[in-house]
């Protein structure tokens, strides 16, 4: 016969634990959480003391016991305050402190420790603990995922009611924003382009408030994305723009060899990249860019005509035919338009530089809507921001913004296609004699 009693015991046990281990977390998990991560870091703290003072009771309660050995009170605990003559610092009490703790700081007793000729002792996990960095951190992270400075307190776990925190106003998360990204943003354009074996340069504006900013990408020979660099400046202008590019090349981003540059449709840009660049620069215009400056300029009822010509034009293989198009669109828009027909033949053959290349990098690499999705970060993300005070802020943000996209960036598609586009331009090296070392390799 089964022992069925044992069984039935086990299944009311395990009943038991069913309802009471859901009751008891349930009360509050995240204030168990925080409890114990309060007592860890006391823990911390009362072990940094001790090794520094020595134990307060020498002899471990715990070992006595497992000795077995019965024992008079003195015997088993030990004294209770022992002297060390081998002691190092001593205990001086404790002093009002504050630490970080789940993204804002809270007050806690701070354990002191002193040598024994009265110098005050730094405790390591103190020292940790009470830096203002990964606060700051904190801080940046929930402003790039959209959290406002206001909803911020909002956004953190709950604390126990007993835990004294501040820090979470919106005046604090601000300035920890500030200070955070101005070092990042400080850094992340200044530092070194050496390493990179870029083929690709696209170069386009965002506008932030009254501000301009032009956004530098390069495109390296394994299809992988890279912000290079940006620049701020009152308009689109060639001075502004040309600056850029002269940082990019100090900063060691090669400009021997030739390189395809892809453009917005400015005129002003397209100057710099030739005084900087001179004809070692392939440019591609945008043409996005192109066929919105046309259509700006012409009744509504001819868009879609004059869009679908274009689109017919540049999805040509053969550039000869694809010019030939082009200029008879312009030619019928002349006299009625002549605005439209002079943008539409302003720079038209570098609307046409890589129409050779395998039809997923024409794609890719015909308009600089690769920096417009970079753009289009920056713009939901400044949103919020109802008051830009200096161009300073705005580059700030904008570089912020833009490096944080850059962790999810993918390699570009059609990237298998590159070595076409690698062997066009170093052909383009041979026709200006340049780099034969590098041609022979």
């Amino acid at each position: 016969m089964r022992d069925t009693t044992s069984k039935q015991n086990q299944k009311e046990a395990v009943q038991e634990l069913t309802i009471t281990l859901p009751a008891v977390v349930a009360t509050s998990l995240q204030e168990l959480v925080h409890t114990v991560g309060m007592h860890a870091l006391k823990a911390l703290l009362k072990a940094e003391q001790t090794a520094l003072c020595g134990p307060r009771y020498p002899h471990d309660p715990l070992q006595i016991f497992l000795d077995g050995a019965l024992r008079d009170k003195t015997a088993l605990c030990g004294p209770r305050y022992p002297h060390d003559p081998q002691r190092a610092a001593n205990r001086h009490g404790s002093t009002p402190g504050e630490l970080v703790l789940g993204g804002r700081r809270v007050r806690v007793r701070k354990p002191r420790v002193r040598s024994v000729d009265g110098q005050e002792l730094k405790l390591p996990t103190w020292e940790q603990f009470s830096n203002e960095d990964p606060l700051d951190v904190r801080a940046t992270e929930q402003m790039l995922v959209g959290v406002s400075t206001r909803k911020y307190a909002r956004s953190l776990e709950p604390l126990p009611e007993d835990i004294d925190a501040f820090g979470t106003s919106k005046s604090a998360v601000s300035r920890r924003f500030v200070r955070q990204t101005s070092a990042q943003v400080e850094e992340f354009l200044q530092r070194r382009l050496d390493s990179l074996k870029l083929c690709v340069l696209m170069l386009d504006g965002v506008h932030v408030a009254e501000h301009v900013l032009l956004v530098a990408v390069g495109i390296d020979e394994q299809g992988h994305k890279h912000v290079l660099g940006m620049r701020e400046g009152a308009s689109e202008n060639a001075v502004s723009r040309r600056e850029l590019l002269c940082d990019l090349r100090e900063r060691g981003m090669q400009t021997e060899l030739s390189l395809l540059v892809v453009l917005d449709g400015s005129k002003a840009l397209s100057k710099a990249v030739r005084e900087v660049f001179g004809e070692r620069a392939l440019i591609q215009r945008c043409r996005v860019h192109k066929e919105r400056n046309v259509t700006e300029q012409i009744p509504k009822e001819l868009v879609p005509s004059v869009r679908q010509t274009m689109r017919q034009a540049y999805a040509s293989r053969d550039a000869v035919r694809a010019t030939k198009q082009l200029e008879n669109l312009a030619h019928s828009l002349e006299v009625e338009h002549p605005g439209a027909a002079a943008s539409l033949r302003e720079g038209l053959s570098e609307t046409l530089t890589v129409m050779r290349l395998p039809d997923e990098l024409v794609r890719h690499l015909s308009s600089t809507n690769l920096i417009e999705n970079l753009i289009g970060s920056v713009r939901k993300l400044s949103a919020r921001v109802q008051n830009w005070r200096d161009g300073q802020m705005a580059l700030r943000w904008t570089c912020a913004t833009a490096m944080d996209a850059a962790k999810r960036f993918r390699r570009l598609k059609g990237y298998r296609g590159l070595p076409s586009l690698i062997k066009a331009l170093r052909d383009h090296d041979h026709h200006l004699g340049l780099a034969p070392d590098t041609q022979a390799a």
